[in-house]
């Protein structure tokens, strides 16, 4: 079993920064592929960031590409989501996942079996 846990989230003006985290334990962290996603009120649950399943290439949503940055420390079993020049449309809850199974697109949420409970980011204008 695989637990994650993020942290990091808040309110914001736009064009702001967050850092957002998530620590993952119960497993080799380094085999797992990770990624962020995210969801508004209303919406349907939104790619951001992942690692390739080889961790070595990095993709990201059209809406945060230029803005975002996905990274790890495997050290500290951890996975970051570098947020710049936030927009009020950014606002949403983020979640993210790992997987283990080498299997599926990691742009797709349901390619992720574990989730961690999300932290809210809130982009005021």
């Amino acid at each position: 079993q695989v637990q994650l846990v993020e942290s990091g989230g808040g309110l914001v003006q736009a064009g702001g920064s967050l850092r957002l985290s998530c620590a993952a334990s119960g497993h080799t962290f380094s085999s797992y592929t990770m990624g962020w996603f995210r969801q508004a009120p209303g919406k349907e649950r939104e790619f951001v960031a992942a690692f390739g399943w080889t961790g070595r290439n990095t993709y990201y949503g059209d809406s945060v590409k230029g803005r975002f940055t996905i990274s790890r420390d495997n050290a500290k079993n951890t996975v970051y989501l570098e947020m710049n020049s936030l927009k009020p449309d950014d606002t949403a809850v983020y979640y993210c996942a790992a997987d283990t199974s080498q299997v599926g697109a990691v742009v797709r949420a349901t390619t992720y079996k574990y989730w961690g409970q999300g932290t809210q980011v809130t982009v005021s204008s």
